[in-house]
């Protein structure tokens, strides 16, 4: 689930997604599949909205309907992080370094869950394209059944194990007093409500396999906006508060302060209001699966253990369970690694991170929407299609990426100074912190190509192929690197930013012989399509 995660979302590439997913857009009419179809997935439910074939037709079209809402969730996930870290940057550098420190540590018990919605996005993109819309609506049940008893599980494992775990981390001695206590107040916050959390993950994930990442949006966009207005009260109470500053309501804030003394809870009040946002999004996104025709046609029943499902989203999930944990723990190894810095550092790389989640959201989107695409057209049994699609997809990421690469080079320190106010350490963590994405710039590139790679080896079921490679980019060519350049050669923090770049570059020079032997373009699944492939992505009537 990548470098930012599900939860606070993972930092930046190395991720892999447990959480929702992309889509775009893309030019003229598909000449076969603009209509939905009587049966399999695109069954009357769905009424007359008009649909874009996956299966059939142009490939641009689809590729880009399914990736640009992906891009727009991701980008309403580091919304989150980003709205957290503008308010608490308020509060103070530490409180934006505790953050920091903290999701490795969420995202490595997260993504234990995370890993089974992968699984299950799989799965219900092949049977799509298979045209088995009963054996996708099961697939959908049994998926959300078993991950939310895992995510019970890590509730209670996170609750209990985030002081010690952080206690454990090798810190610099100002950087233990200050920020590991306030990263621990977070975590123990976030564990209790990772329930509430995961139904929006799971929901996002299956949509995608289906075909749709736009009803997953405009659900993100409810949640988004409920954690923009929790977020100022529940860190800042009646006190300071930024949003009521802004809207010149000063003399009622005075009022209610002096109502009520509540001055906010902090670093906690993020955890509160992230939680609560999320459990919106949850409850209206299980609403939608299961009482809607929105997605495959999921019924209450599907929720009862069937163990054939459950041994495929097993034996798909584990290996991207692995990925994910190996990617937190590579986080994790990192962190241990920067909080031997002095605090300025620790919160530049926190920053910088914050960063290139924002940049890596156009990769990701079309990873992603590579992932359902892959999955579909190797259930209709059409290799062809899936080769093609993974083709487009690689170099429409790698010349995004470069564009994006020279605005972050040229414009780092102002997009870096949003983020800290008049707070002490605000100029030298600027300083860090553009040094930093500067030297990311030199892999974004790498990062489009990686991203679709490993989307095409997952929508092939190929998770072991994915978690191989992704282990390999993130162990070898980030923190081996890291430490390297940190401890071996003595280079300090730009030890640290130039051993983050080389990770996905590493990534690519693996990755693309491995792609091109061409053994991942089998279904999974056993069922192919019996007739014309039904895979559809949702798409407006003026497309």
């Amino acid at each position: 689930m990548s470098d930012e995660p599900p939860g606070p979302s993972r930092d930046d590439e190395s991720s892999v997604s447990s959480g929702s997913d992309s889509t775009s857009e893309g030019p003229p009419s598909d000449p076969g599949g603009s209509e939905s179809d009587s049966d399999g997935a695109g069954s009357g439910d769905h009424g007359d909205e008009p649909r874009e074939s996956i299966t059939e037709g142009s490939l641009i079209r689809p590729l880009f309907q399914l990736a640009w809402p992906i891009i727009v969730i991701q980008l309403l996930q580091v919304a989150y992080n980003v709205v957290d870290t503008l308010y608490l940057g308020r509060l103070s550098a530490d409180a934006v370094g505790a953050i920091s420190l903290a999701f490795p540590l969420i995202f490595l018990l997260v993504s234990v869950a995370a890993g089974f919605t992968t699984a299950g996005a799989i799965l219900v993109a092949q049977y799509t394209g298979a045209k088995g819309d009963r054996s996708a609506g099961l697939v959908a049940g049994q998926t959300v059944s078993f991950v939310s008893l895992l995510s019970l599980v890590v509730a209670v494992v996170g609750f209990v194990a985030a002081r010690p775990a952080l206690e454990l981390l090798p810190t610099q001695a100002d950087t233990g007093a200050r920020i590991i206590p306030l990263a621990a107040d977070y975590m123990e916050i976030f564990f209790v409500g990772i329930p509430f959390l995961f139904g929006f993950f799971v929901f996002s994930a299956l949509l995608r396999g289906y075909g749709d990442t736009r009803t997953p949006m405009y659900v993100m966009v409810l949640s988004v906006v409920a954690n923009i207005l929790l977020d100022p009260f529940l860190i800042f109470g009646f006190q300071n508060n930024p949003l009521l500053g802004v809207v010149g309501l000063d003399s009622l804030e005075a009022s209610l302060l002096a109502a009520t003394g509540f001055t906010g809870y902090g670093i906690q009040g993020a955890a509160l209001a992230t939680i609560g946002a999320r459990g919106v999004a949850s409850v209206i996104g299980l609403y939608m699966l299961f009482y809607t025709g929105v997605g495959p046609t999921t019924r209450v029943e599907h929720l009862r253990p069937d163990l054939d499902f459950i041994e495929d989203i097993v034996r798909l999930g584990i290996p991207s369970m692995i990925e994910n944990s190996a990617a937190a723990l590579a986080q994790i190894t990192l962190i241990g690694i920067v909080v031997t810095f002095a605090p300025p550092v620790v919160a530049a790389y926190g920053l910088g991170n914050r960063i290139v989640s924002l940049v890596f959201l156009p990769a990701m989107g079309l990873g992603r929407a590579i992932d359902t695409m892959v999955g579909q057209n190797l259930g209709a049994d059409r290799a062809d299609r899936a080769t093609r699609a993974v083709s487009l997809a690689t170099s429409t990421a790698a010349g995004v990426m470069l564009l994006v690469a020279v605005v972050v080079v040229l414009f780092a320190e102002p997009i870096l100074s949003v983020f800290l106010g008049d707070v002490p350490n605000a100029p030298e963590t600027i300083a860090f912190g553009v040094e930093y994405v500067r030297t990311r710039s030199v892999e974004f590139a790498f990062i489009g190509v990686t991203q679709v790679l490993l989307g095409a080896f997952r929508g092939a079921g190929n998770t072991k192929t994915a978690m191989v490679i992704s282990i390999i980019t993130l162990w070898v060519g980030r923190v081996g690197t890291v430490s390297l350049l940190v401890f071996g050669l003595g280079w300090g923090a730009s030890g640290v930013w130039v051993g983050m770049a080389v990770g996905n570059i590493l990534g690519v020079i693996i990755g693309v012989p491995w792609f091109l032997r061409g053994h991942w373009k089998e279904a999974y699944i056993d069922e192919t399509a019996p007739g014309e492939p039904t895979g559809v992505v949702e798409t407006t009537s003026e497309d």
